[in-house]
C-alpha cells in the first residue's frame, strides 16, 4: 500500500521532471477528500479533455467543474505546450468506477486484463492529469507527450513504482476513450525510458535550456531577423496559429504578428493583450525551442 505524497511532496516531484510547472489558486486543498477516502495510491491515470474553447478555459474547468460533476476533475492539466497547471490534490472527479482486476493488476504491475465491469471506485486509488486535446483526430505535439510522460514517470519514481503503474483511462473504465489516439503499451514503454534514464525525446543540454529565453517586447519589431523568428513561427504553425502564406521565415512580419495574436487568442487573452507582440506568460508557454 502507498500511502499518497504531500502536495509539497507532488509538487517538487513534477519540477525535478524538468516539467513547467503553474500553480492554481488553493490547488494544494482543493479537493473532494469530504466524500470519500484518498489513498492508498496505486498508480497514475492520464486523460483527454475533450473539445475546448480556450486551453485557459479548459484548466477552470477542470479546476471547477460541473454542477453534476464538482470540481478538481484530475490534479493536474497538460496543456498543449507541455505546461502542467496544478489544479486540485486529494480526492478528484477523474477516475471513477472501473475493472478491480485491472487494479489488481495495476498493484501487482502484471499487463492488464480487458476491462469489462465497472465495480471499484478509482478516484482514491489513482494521481490524474487531463491532457488538452479534442479527442477526435487532432495530433499530439511532442512537448505534450514529453511532459505526459515526464510526470508519469516522475510519480512512478516517486512511488518506487514501475511503468504498469500508468494507465489510460480507456484501460480502467468499460466505453472511455481517453486518451484518444495514444497507445498505452507505447506511452509506458516511453515512462520506462524515463525511468532507466534513456527518455524518449531529448533532454535539455547542460550548456542551453531547452526552450528560449523570452527577449523582451523590444526584440518584436519590423526589420527584426534571427533564427529565433523562424523557431517562434513553427511553433505557432505547430499550434494551429499560423497566419502565414508562405513561412515562417527568420524576418519579423504581420504575418508573424497575426499568427501570435492568435496564439493569444488561444490562450484566452483579448483587447489589446492578443496584439501580436509576444508576452513572458505568452511566450513561455509557446515552448519555442532554443535555435
Amino acid at each position: 500500500m502507498a500511502q499518497p505524497l504531500s502536495a509539497d511532496q507532488f509538487l517538487a516531484a513534477l519540477k525535478t521532471s524538468g516539467v513547467r510547472v503553474v500553480e492554481h489558486g488553493n490547488w494544494r486543498t482543493h479537493n473532494r477528500n469530504h466524500k470519500g477516502a484518498w489513498g492508498p495510491v496505486h498508480g497514475v491515470m492520464i486523460h483527454h479533455t475533450g473539445p475546448y474553447s480556450t486551453e485557459a478555459g479548459m484548466v477552470e474547468l477542470c479546476r471547477t467543474g460541473y454542477t453534476s460533476l464538482p470540481g478538481p476533475l484530475c490534479h493536474g492539466v497538460i496543456d498543449r505546450s507541455g505546461t502542467v497547471h496544478l489544479v486540485g490534490y486529494g480526492r478528484a472527479n477523474h477516475a471513477g468506477s472501473g475493472d478491480d482486476d485491472v487494479l489488481k493488476a495495476v498493484i501487482a504491475e502484471k499487463p492488464l486484463p480487458p476491462d469489462d465491469e465497472a465495480n471499484t471506485d478509482g478516484n482514491p486509488h489513482f494521481y490524474g492529469f487531463e491532457c488538452i486535446n479534442t479527442g477526435g483526430e487532432q495530433a499530439w505535439p511532442q512537448a505534450q507527450l514529453d511532459a505526459m510522460h515526464r510526470v508519469s514517470a516522475a510519480l512512478c519514481q516517486a512511488h518506487g513504482w514501475s511503468a504498469r503503474s500508468v494507465i489510460g483511462h480507456k484501460e480502467w473504465q468499460p466505453g472511455k476513450p481517453d486518451p484518444a489516439g495514444i497507445s498505452m503499451d507505447d506511452f509506458r514503454t516511453a515512462v520506462a525510458k524515463h525511468l532507466s534514464g534513456k527518455p524518449t525525446s531529448g533532454t535539455p543540454s547542460k550548456d542551453s535550456p531547452e526552450y528560449a529565453p523570452f527577449p523582451g517586447t523590444d526584440y518584436f519589431r519590423t526589420g527584426r531577423r534571427s533564427a529565433l523568428v523562424t523557431a517562434m513561427g513553427d511553433r505557432l504553425v505547430a499550434e494551429g496559429c499560423g497566419r502565414y502564406a508562405k513561412g515562417p521565415g527568420p524576418s519579423w512580419t504581420e504575418a508573424d504578428r497575426r499568427s501570435y495574436a492568435a496564439w493569444q487568442r488561444k490562450l484566452g487573452y483579448s483587447g489589446d493583450d492578443a496584439d501580436g507582440i509576444p508576452g513572458p506568460t505568452s511566450w513561455a508557454r509557446l515552448h519555442v525551442p532554443n535555435p
